[in-house]
């Protein structure tokens, strides 16, 4: 019902002949080919692809297994398939092109809470790297990109039981913007901030986590209650100099927070 009205919208902008809305399980492979097929008999040549299926379903290290199954299914196994079924079409392309997975800043820092979830986003992380690289390797013109967006105010981030939007909180509009703006700059890695989460702690908080592996540290150690104090004097030291080196890039995009 939702996917009809938001193409009812689409169409009184821009014309019942421009939007084409299908109902597809992207788990199954043989649904998401025949949508393909469908939309190459419809437009011909296909320029963008928005990779972006994901649920946000709970399974823990050892609970969850259903829960498991059906994450790896959607989020996993969905953008797989959809490049499986577009990616081979489109790298011919006289025209430049763009193939953007959609991940998840939980797939890079992996916070406790949804094993789960972030094990599907760090896989689909690691997908669209070999993607990228690949695309690279045979010279096509079609390229990859990886868009993570931070805190977003959509029914997978709140709004169904929400009914406004947090002061932190991005709408989707920002971060297509920003997205667009970057995947313009020819970025790979667009990590997108929030009115909560500036770029600077982004990077801070990434730059943690791949230390435990340089440095030997626990896994996770950021939430460790040995190392907490040492990340968050190691995030208070990067703000300052961040801030002092450039001022909007540390606090540009609202209050940070560890």
């Amino acid at each position: 019902d939702t996917l009809a009205s938001t193409a009812e919208e689409l169409k009184n902008v821009y014309g019942d002949a421009s939007v084409l809305s299908v109902v597809v399980d992207v788990s199954k492979f043989d649904e998401v080919k025949a949508f393909a097929d469908r939309v190459f008999e419809w437009e011909g040549e296909v320029s963008v692809v928005l990779n972006n299926a994901g649920i946000g379903a709970k399974g823990g290290s050892w609970t969850g297994l259903e829960a498991w199954r059906d994450i790896i299914d959607v989020n996993l196994i969905g953008i797989v398939n959809v490049q499986h079924a577009f990616v081979p079409h489109m790298m011919p392309n006289e025209n430049p092109g763009l193939f953007i997975n959609t991940g998840s800043k939980q797939g890079i820092t992996n916070p406790p809470g949804n094993a789960a979830y972030n094990a599907s986003k760090a896989a689909v992380k690691s997908l669209t790297e070999s993607l990228a690289h690949e695309l690279r390797v045979a010279q096509s013109k079609l390229t990859a990109h990886l868009f993570v967006p931070g805190w977003t105010f959509t029914s997978l981030g709140g709004a169904k039981v929400l009914k406004s939007k947090p002061a932190g909180a991005w709408t989707a509009g920002q971060t297509v913007k920003y997205m667009l703006e970057r995947v313009r700059l020819g970025e790979f890695y667009i990590i997108c901030p929030d009115d909560e989460t500036s770029s600077t702690l982004d990077r801070l908080r990434i730059r943690w986590g791949a230390e435990d592996v340089i440095e030997g540290r626990p896994a996770l150690s950021r939430w460790d209650p040995e190392y907490a104090p040492l990340f968050e004097e190691y995030i208070r030291a990067g703000l300052v100099s961040e801030a002092q080196l450039s001022p909007s890039a540390a606090y540009g995009n609202g209050a940070s927070s560890l």
